[in-house]
Order: C-alpha cells, then sequence, then structure tokens
C-alpha cells in the first residue's frame, strides 16, 4: 500500500482538502497524511467547502512536517509551491510533484471551491497513476 503525504506551507487549507478527498477516493488503497512546513490550524471555510460535497475533514489536524520521516512515504506532493524549501530527503520519494495551486486565504467562499475541485481533479489523476 503506497503512503502519500500532501505538504503545504501551513497544512491549512490545500493539503488538508487533499488528504481528504485521498482518504475518501483512495480508501483502502492508499495511506494518507499531510503536514506543513509550519503547524497552523485547519481554516473553517475549508472545513465547509468540503462538507458541502460530502467529505468530512473535522477530525483532521495541522501537523508539523518535523513530526515524520520521510522514509516512511513512496509520494510526496507539495500543492502550493513550497517544494524548493522541503529538506532533501523528501524530494526523492519514488514520486514527488509539486502542483503549485493557488492559496484561497483572504479570499471568497468560491475561491475555496474552486481550488478545491482542482484538488479533487489532481487528486483522482495522481491515485490512477498509482493504480496503473
Amino acid at each position: 500500500m503506497k503512503r502519500i503525504m500532501f505538504v503545504c506551507k501551513k497544512n491549512s487549507r490545500r493539503s488538508q482538502m487533499a488528504e481528504g478527498f485521498a482518504k475518501q477516493i483512495g480508501a483502502g488503497k492508499v495511506e494518507v497524511f499531510s503536514a506543513g512546513l509550519a503547524e497552523s490550524h485547519v481554516d473553517p471555510i475549508t472545513v465547509q467547502v468540503m462538507q458541502e460535497i460530502g467529505i468530512d475533514i473535522t477530525q483532521q489536524t495541522s501537523k508539523p512536517l518535523s513530526q515524520f520521516n520521510p522514509a516512511d512515504f513512496d509520494v510526496v506532493i507539495s500543492l502550493c509551491g513550497c517544494g524548493v524549501n522541503l529538506p532533501p530527503e523528501w524530494l526523492d520519494r519514488e514520486v514527488f510533484a509539486d502542483w503549485q495551486l493557488s492559496d484561497p486565504e483572504g479570499h471568497g467562499i468560491e475561491t475555496f471551491r474552486t481550488v478545491r475541485d482542482q484538488i479533487k481533479s489532481r487528486v483522482t489523476e495522481l491515485l490512477t497513476s498509482l493504480s496503473d
């Protein structure tokens, strides 16, 4: 079973959405985690827009990347362009990608929904590629 780490600066919005989607879409096929370069909190608007489509992420928490061992993961996905700031051992996993999605913080709920939908598409593509 592949282990996936989604990374973002604060582990507050984009990486939380990705974790929620991957847990639902890849249930029983992958183990999924998310973390941030810095620990923060899960943005309430992120929780709301995920609930709108039937995904409950209320039990997810913001965690620092330093809490995890890179050797435990097969796939590392940066969602914010922060890949350049990751320690090198996180970059040499079986799969590494930097999706560089816009941060919806400070924007209206429609921006959160747009980013959510982009993340769903990317996560779906990722999980399909891992099962090939």
